[in-house]
């Protein structure tokens, strides 16, 4: 799964459940993906909750291969600011 299939999924499933937190994913030199009430984008903008995570990691968090909580013991992704946004970013995976 690419950056921009990942981009996509999450649009879908932030207008299935309109996020109302501000979210971002940090996956490096590949990008930005912030989501927040407006919806889904690539810019780097403030967030309530930074995950921190590589895009071949973030495609395996959203198969089901890799366990949030696994991730985070194993270095796989962090989290930094409010973790209970973090925990609501399932809705946005489902798409």
């Amino acid at each position: 799964m690419t950056f921009d299939d990942i981009v996509s999924l999450m649009r879908k499933g932030a207008a299935a459940v309109g996020f109302a937190d501000r979210l971002k994913f940090d996956c490096g030199a590949d990008g930005m993906i912030f989501v927040g009430p407006d919806g889904v984008d690539t810019t780097d903008a403030d967030a309530d909750c930074t995950i921190r995570i590589t895009t071949e990691n973030l495609s395996k968090l959203i198969k089901g291969d890799l366990n949030p909580m696994t991730g985070v013991m194993m270095g796989k992704l962090k989290v930094s600011g409010n973790p209970a946004i973090a925990m609501k970013m399932a809705a946005l995976l489902k798409g």
